[in-house]
Formats: C-alpha cells, structure tokens, sequence
C-alpha cells in the first residue's frame, strides 16, 4: 500500500497507544498473557491504580485488551490481549528497539561532546 502524507494515518495509531504507560501494559500483557488487576499492578512500577484503570478501559475500548470478569466473591477480574491487539506486537518490538538504539546514540552523540570540550 502506497503512503500518501495527505492520508496519514500515523495519528490516529498514535492516539490509541499515546502516554507513558500504554505501551508498557500492551508489552506486560504480550510477553505476560493473562493477567489479574493486581498481577498487572505489580509488573507496571509506579502506575497508580487510577491511572491503570483508566488506560485498561482506554484499551478494551478499542478492542486492544479483553476484559473478563468471574461471577464470584471477591471479584475477579482478568486482561489479556485480543487477538487484533496482538497485531501491534511488531509495532511496540519495533518502538522499543528504535528507543533503546536511540538512548545509546544520545548517550554516544553526549560523550563525543564532552571529549571535543
């Protein structure tokens, strides 16, 4: 399929997996599997429960996550990924190689400033 920059539809993913913590629950629940609330919790340091709410609602909203909820006392709850969310699996690889390639290259680019002082 031919890009066309006029048609750019880049936003539009991006607007799905935007924000510090998006990416790094698709990647918990890819490399994961199934997961309790509080399983997620505990594998994504420093997410407020609010805020892990809101973006697994965020994500079973766009059918990336699935969400299912066992008739019992205490409630359980369990994410997994749809089989449509794991077609972002190449995409987030990718992100996650270019970032730490990235990093590498600015800590590289810094040192070479420093050495040139």
């Amino acid at each position: 399929m031919e890009m066309q920059p006029e048609l750019c539809r880049v936003e539009d993913a991006l607007s799905i997996l935007v924000g510090k913590w998006k990416p790094i629950i698709l990647l918990t629940l890819l490399k994961g599997g199934t997961l309790r609330f509080s399983e997620l919790k505990r594998r994504v340091p420093g997410i407020t429960q609010k805020m892990l709410t809101n973006q697994l609602r965020e994500l079973e909203e766009e059918d990336i996550i699935a969400r299912k909820v066992y008739p019992q006392v205490p409630p359980k709850v369990e994410y997994s990924i749809t089989e449509y969310g794991k077609s972002l699996e190449p995409i987030l690889v990718a992100m996650h190689e270019w970032g730490t390639s990235h990093t590498l290259h600015k800590m590289q680019k810094g040192n070479r400033t420093i050495c040139e002082k």
